[in-house]
C-alpha cells in the first residue's frame, strides 16, 4: 500500500465520520457528496476507475441531489 493510498483511506474515514456527526440534513447532503469524491478518489487509487465512475454519479451527484429536493419537499408541505 501507497502513502496516498493510506492518506485516502484516513481521508474516507474522517469524511465518514462527518456525515454522521453533521446535524443539519441540508449540510449533511453537501457533506455526504465531498465524502462521495472522497471515495471515488479512493477507488481510483485501488485501480477501479470503473466504480469510481459510478461513485462519482450515484455518490457526488445523485444521491445528495435526491436528499435536497427530498427536503425541499417536505419543507413545502411544513409552509402550507
Amino acid at each position: 500500500m501507497t502513502a496516498l493510498q493510506a492518506l485516502a483511506l484516513v481521508l474516507v474515514a474522517i469524511g465518514g465520520g462527518a456525515v454522521v456527526f453533521t446535524r443539519d440534513p441540508s449540510r449533511q447532503a453537501v457533506v455526504a457528496s465531498l465524502f462521495g469524491v472522497l471515495l471515488a478518489v479512493l477507488f481510483f487509487l485501488f485501480q477501479a476507475p470503473d466504480v469510481a465512475l459510478s461513485q462519482i454519479t450515484v455518490g457526488t451527484v445523485a444521491l445528495p441531489l435526491m436528499i435536497l429536493l427530498a427536503l425541499s419537499k417536505i419543507r413545502q408541505g411544513e409552509d402550507s
